[in-house]
């Protein structure tokens, strides 16, 4: 379960005064096509969002999760790498700017260039932007770019890639993977937490890989992933408080949701990888917890920590899905 921390927060207050009179109807037939091509076949030809009205609900309904699924992923990159900060940014495909709003607030001072092919949801990105007191999205440049194959990056420190490469033919998928690799010290891709999207993961992260980088996280290691293909997938949940705004697009009462997706982080320069990452949520029995972990030397392995261990019950109690494990210390 993610905690909210003022960039949360200043996401929501400059969504809700952004897009104060969102019309319900409008809103709702922009959000069910969206819906329709998110888990559908998206056409490559043209971007998903083709106006305003579906910006303005794309905003409500999807940077929200998008920003706790980045923020998770930043988070396991700065445990693996605690002295690293990026001085420049790169959020490819980044339409209204969720993960340049986790990266904001991730590091203080990372200039920022977004790119997507979509004019108006940079039109609308930078607005939300200017919205913030945060430097880095302040100072942020949007600018309109062909996202896929023969994209140009320049050299940067950080390289993230958020819910793209489902929109894009498995050969522009290699061709931006391959660009990312060249261009950056740190790639950061997060894809939906389903099977095809984990694939998607895969093929990044052996692409990654194959261009010289070590994996970060979530993996432990940098060999085959231990997850035999068609059985099961390895993905992560995010908690995403609901504003009344995101509960009117989504149609959903309740006041938090839970954002499931898979990722890579990987890196040119050195970094320790956790010992171990869990895999799915603790089971909290009578007594003892029950880890499903992906561990560097013995790949997949359930551990179950008992009273017996002392304080590492008492941790492993506290213990998230997709923590590292052993816990180290917390990050600032």
């Amino acid at each position: 379960m993610n905690a909210s921390t003022p960039t949360a927060e200043a996401l929501r207050a400059a969504l809700a005064a952004l897009l104060d009179g969102l019309p319900p109807k409008q809103a709702t037939q922009a959000v069910d096509r969206l819906i329709a091509s998110y888990r559908g076949t998206t056409p490559t030809d043209a971007p998903v969002l083709r106006d305003r009205s579906d910006v303005v609900a794309y905003a409500a309904y999807r940077m929200p999760a998008t920003f706790e699924a980045v923020r998770s992923a930043l988070a396991a990159l700065r445990e693996a790498a605690p002295h690293w900060a990026p001085a420049t940014h790169t959020d490819v495909g980044g339409g209204t700017g969720a993960a340049s709003w986790a990266v904001a607030g991730a590091w203080q001072g990372a200039a920022t260039t977004v790119l997507d092919w979509a004019e108006p949801a940079l039109v609308l990105g930078s607005e939300l932007a200017a919205a913030s007191d945060l430097p880095g999205l302040r100072g942020a440049q949007w600018q309109q770019a062909r996202i896929g194959a023969a994209l140009d990056l320049a050299p940067t420190d950080l390289v993230t890639v958020s819910y793209v490469l489902k929109e894009l033919t498995p050969g522009a998928r290699a061709e931006l993977v391959d660009a990312a690799a060249g261009a950056a010290q740190a790639v950061v891709i997060v894809e939906p937490g389903t099977p095809d999207g984990y694939e998607r993961v895969i093929e990044a992260r052996t692409r990654l890989i194959a261009a010289g980088l070590t994996v970060a996280a979530p993996c432990p290691h940098d060999d085959a992933c231990p997850v035999e293909p068609g059985t099961d997938w390895c993905h992560f949940s995010a908690r995403v408080s609901r504003s009344s705004l995101h509960r009117q697009v989504k149609g959903g009462s309740l006041s938090h949701e839970d954002e499931k997706f898979s990722y890579v982080v990987a890196t040119r320069f050195p970094v320790t990888p956790a010992a171990a990452r869990v895999t799915r949520r603790p089971q909290i029995r009578k007594g003892q917890v029950l880890l499903e972990l992906c561990t560097r030397d013995e790949a997949l392995q359930r551990s179950t920590v008992t009273k017996r261990h002392g304080e590492l019950y008492r941790a492993a109690r506290d213990t998230a899905w997709g923590d590292s494990w052993p816990p180290g210390p917390s990050q600032p």
